[in-house]
Parts: structure tokens; sequence; C-alpha cells
């Protein structure tokens, strides 16, 4: 076997990780070897090393998208108990998954809700302001039952918790890789230390808790949700009277929202139909601002008031 087949053999042997859509999403710290085959990988706050990773939930979003080279991609949203996944499937995929996408969006369209697991790949990009953005390359995905979604998310609360468990072993061992290596601690989690500082604790405890709360059929809701907007005066706006029109309250929820990253494509619409719109109106008012410039969209389902020229 050449050199070229035993590198790309060891990179097809990567594990495939299980992962909560919070702490992938959160992830900002990339890593990858300097040989021509070396895999990538995304290291999280929990010290977590991925190049692969398992993921599960409701298919919320997907949409076949033109790209600037003219052509065609899948863009989509995974949402668990925790957030959000984003992922995307185009020619790079095999015909298999690109046809999945097709169905999956068809079956979306009519309104039929999919339950999707999904092995993927991990990505990464930087924006030139310098944020870091994960998202997903799916390789193989199908769609499942709610009890197998449930044995996902106890697996994947298990595997949070253990990570948790050494991150909090590792404040009381030197920053050294020794330290770490003598004491059973990966690499990747001083990595990680060292890249996030300190990190607290108690979102990932309360994210787990939700995600047991739905594996074990205590609450029937498989998202968080979004947090509504209040307005400056503490009065809810209505679809009627004086009240702005939907494109007015959307640029006031962006404006009031955005905390520098844009704000979601389902907190906005979840905001829109709390103060009284239509889902399918905020969702084309949506367009149509991006379309004229008055929004951007800084990654998919992400959206934020275009600079003022």
């Amino acid at each position: 076997m050449g050199v070229g087949l035993m590198e790309r053999a060891r990179i097809a042997r990567q594990p495939a990780h299980l992962l909560l859509a919070s702490e992938f999403g959160s992830a900002t710290l990339h890593e990858k070897g300097s040989g021509e085959y070396d895999p990538s990988f995304v290291i999280t706050k929990l010290g977590a090393k991925v190049n692969r990773i398992v993921a599960a939930g409701l298919l919320e979003r997907l949409e076949l998208r033109e790209t600037s080279n003219g052509s065609s991609l899948y863009q989509g949203q995974l949402r668990d108990p925790t957030g959000l996944h984003y992922f995307s499937v185009g020619e790079y995929n095999s015909e298999m998954m690109q046809e999945l996408a097709h169905q999956w969006t068809e079956r979306l369209n009519d309104g039929e809700p999919l339950l999707v697991m999904m092995t993927s790949k991990t990505r990464w990009y930087q924006t030139d302001e310098g944020a870091v953005y994960t998202s997903l390359r799916p390789e193989e995905a199908c769609v499942v039952k709610r009890e197998v979604y449930a044995n996902w998310l106890l697996d994947a609360c298990q595997a949070t918790m253990a990570r948790m468990n050494q991150f909090t072993a590792s404040l009381e061992v030197e920053p050294t890789l020794d330290a770490y290596a003598r004491t059973g601690l990966p690499a990747s989690l001083l990595a990680a230390r060292n890249h996030y500082g300190e990190v607290d604790l108690e979102p990932f405890n309360l994210n787990l808790m939700q995600a047991l709360d739905i594996a074990e059929g205590r609450i029937e809701a498989a998202t968080t949700p979004p947090p509504v907007m209040t307005l400056p005066d503490g009065e809810d706006a209505t679809a009627s009277g004086d009240a702005p029109g939907v494109d007015a309250f959307l640029l006031e929820a962006i404006g009031h929202l955005d905390q520098g990253e844009g704000v979601t494509f389902d907190t906005l619409l979840k905001n829109a139909v709390a103060r009284g719109f239509v889902r399918e109106v905020a969702e084309a008012k949506l367009d149509d601002m991006l379309d004229t410039g008055v929004l951007e969209e800084p990654r998919f389902g992400w959206f934020r008031l275009a600079p003022s020229e």
C-alpha cells in the first residue's frame, strides 16, 4: 500500500463523536496537520477534538440555493434540545445524500416533521471580521423514530457529561502536556483551556437537563424556545391598529436582539408570530429584505442589518 493510500485509510478511521448542538456550535478552535492528507479538527470548549460527529434532531429548515459559481447547494438546520446544527449538501456529497436532501426538502415543504440522524464531517470558516462558524457536511443520514432519537440523546448526554467531568478534573492539574498525560486527560482539553480561558459549565448543565427530560419523556418539546423580544416601551405589538408592519417589526427585532453575530431565522419568526404576524408573511419579508440589501445573511439562517453606505 502506497503512502497516499495509507494516509487516506488513516483519515477514514477518524471516529465519529456524539455531540450536542450547543457544544459544537460554540466552538471556535480548529486544528489541521501540515500534511496534505492530514484531517482537520474542531476542538470544543469541553475539549472534544472532532473530525466527524453523529448529530440528530428535528429537521427544521432545508433549502436549495444557488452558489456564486453557479452550482446548487442544499443548506439546512437540524435542531436538538440544545440548539441548531447547520449543514450543507452539494455536489461534493454522494448522489444518495443529494437525493435524500431533495426528498426531505419536498417532505418538509409538505409540513411533515422529520427526525433525522446524520454522520457528518465537521467544517469551520472564519469571516473577514474574525468570527468563526461551524457547520456539518453529512456523509450518511436517515430519518429515525422517536425511540432511536431518545436513545441517541441519552448517549450524547452521557458523552457530554464525561467531557464535563474531565474538564472539572483538569482544573486541579498543572496545565502542561506531561501533567495531562500522567492523569489521563486528553491534550485537546489543554488546547481548549488555553484557547477559551474560563468556561462556565452551567449552560452545559442546563442543556443536559433539557435533553434528558426530552429523552426520558418528561417533556415533549424537541426545541429550546428562542428569546422573545421585549419592546422598549413594554407594550406588545400586534398585527393591526397602529402597530408597525412586519418589515418594521423584523428590523426592530434584529436591532434589539443582535449581539454582533446576527439573529437566527427561528428566533425572528417565533418573535413575529408572538406579535401576531403570520409566519409565512414574515418569512417572505425576510427574503425580500435580503434581496433588496436591507439585510444580510453572514451565514445560513442568521440575519443582521446591512451596513449603511
